[in-house]
Formats: C-alpha cells, structure tokens, sequence
C-alpha cells in the first residue's frame, strides 16, 4: 500500500457523532470486492439527494473540499458493522487521514491495513481542528507521522499518539501481505531447509 511520511491537504469538517460504517459507505455498495470504484458511494446518503444530484450543503460537495484528503470528525467514527468497504471508500475518494476523538475498533483496524492514519485527540484539540477544517480553502492541514505531529494553517501544533508498529508499517507502506513479504528470504531459507531435512514431506 501507499506510504504515509508527511501528509499536506485541505481537511473537510464533518461534526456529527457516531458516523457508522453504513453511513460511510451505505448497503448496497457492499456487492463488489474491488477496492477501486467506492469513492462514488462514499457519505452517498447524505452526499446526494433522491433523484441523484449532489446535495450542495453537505461538505464534500463544496467547491473548498471537494479535493479533501483529511476527515476531522467527533466521537465514535467508524461505529456500526465492521465492512472493511468502508476505509476503502474513504481511500478511493482521496481521504488518507481521519482525525477524531474515538475511533470503534474494528474500524480502526481497518484503517491502518488500507494506509489510511485514524488520529485521537482530545475533546479540546479537535476544536481547534474543526475550526480550521472549516476555514474551506484555507483548511489546510499538515500531518507529520514520523514527528507524530499534526501543524495547523496558523502554526498550531497538536501531538498525537500512535503505536510504534503501526507507525512503521504505515510509514513503509506494509500490510498483511507486506508484512510476510519482508520475510521472504527467511521463509524460503526455512522451507528449503524442511525440504532436505524430510524430502518426503
């Protein structure tokens, strides 16, 4: 998967609490396995009106964010079943970081194995991140993930945490599959190594 070091984009404010995963990326997107296509579906219910047109209120559909690559949401994103459609979604239409002060775990998860970095500040640090995601065009946001930093437009600086392997294996760009693949050398050493011993296995 792609890499995450330095991150610089327009962050888009959406504060609601409890943004679940059907909101994200509603039931009748779910029949596809491919992780392309999705970011047409993405907030779908609230990004359209009944016959298809976009609704001009809600956020992504202004012109200031309609390129956002930064999510800054309240309590409990991710909430609801746990399809893995939903981080694709967001990464298809360009989001690669969500920063919120709770996160449900299964989508949490998700998020680091599809190169998206899920961020937790306190309730008082996303205030001052809601305030300017909604600046539109000035809403740029800088997320430093070796410095473990997040720099605002007026050279605010919010610190964050994060897991240490999780931060390596987005900052390499590994997911499960890339995982083993960085051990390719010592599993085909060993499965040599089981091939001579007993040759009949």
């Amino acid at each position: 998967m792609q890499k995450f070091t330095v991150l610089t984009g327009v962050a888009a404010p959406l504060p609601l609490i409890n943004i679940d995963t059907d909101m994200i990326i509603p039931k009748q997107y779910l029949k596809t396995i491919e992780r392309t296509g999705l970011g047409k579906g993405l907030f779908s219910e609230m990004r359209y009106n009944e016959d298809g047109t976009e609704n001009p209120d809600f956020v992504l559909n202004k012109p200031a964010y309609r390129h956002a690559q930064i999510l800054v949401a309240e309590d409990n994103f991710g909430c609801g079943s746990s399809r893995e459609h939903a981080p694709w979604a967001l990464l298809d239409f360009g989001i690669r970081c969500v920063i919120s002060t709770s996160f449900a775990d299964i989508f949490y998860n998700n998020c680091f194995k599809n190169g998206i970095l899920p961020i937790v500040v306190t309730h008082e640090q996303l205030g001052l991140l809601l305030d300017d995601a909604a600046r539109g065009a000035n809403s740029t946001l800088t997320i430093d993930l070796e410095a473990q930093e997040i720099r605002g437009p007026d050279g605010g600086t919010v610190h964050f945490e994060i897991d240490p392997f999780r931060k390596h294996c987005l900052m390499e760009g590994l997911d499960d599959i890339g995982l083993t693949l960085a051990k390719k050398d010592a599993i085909a050493g060993h499965e040599h190594a089981i091939a001579a011993e007993r040759p009949w296995v």
